[in-house]
């Protein structure tokens, strides 16, 4: 297994369980919400997200200071369970910590504080 996959593998776990517990925000402009209100402490994009998402997600998480990852198309339809989602939040915690923590060495991340 390739070192993406097996990261991915292992945050899917923790990822469910922010999911289960309301930590985690699946939408575009849900995220966006997220982000602005200064309530996301991670944001997860889809490989599959188009430009437009991409660009307001990003362009927020760089002014706002928050990290992003990106994950492999359809990971995030497949940790939630629902069709057609490119765009995820955690809220800050020991969750969200775990999960960059696993991300972090994968070069999949663009951190705010690189730019």
């Amino acid at each position: 297994m390739h070192s993406a996959e097996l990261t991915e593998k292992s945050a899917a776990g923790y990822l469910g369980l922010a999911m289960r517990a309301g930590q985690m925000t699946l939408g575009g402009d849900l995220v966006l919400r997220q982000i602005r209100a200064g309530k996301a402490a991670l944001v997860l994009i889809d490989r599959s997200a188009s430009g437009n998402t991409l660009k307001k997600l990003t362009d927020a998480c760089a002014y706002y200071h928050v990290p992003v990852v990106m994950v492999s198309e359809g990971f995030l339809s497949f940790v939630s369970g629902k069709a057609d989602r490119v765009a995820g939040s955690l809220k800050a915690g020991g969750l969200a910590d775990k999960v960059r923590e696993l991300f972090a060495g994968e070069g999949d991340g663009i951190s705010p504080e690189d730019t």
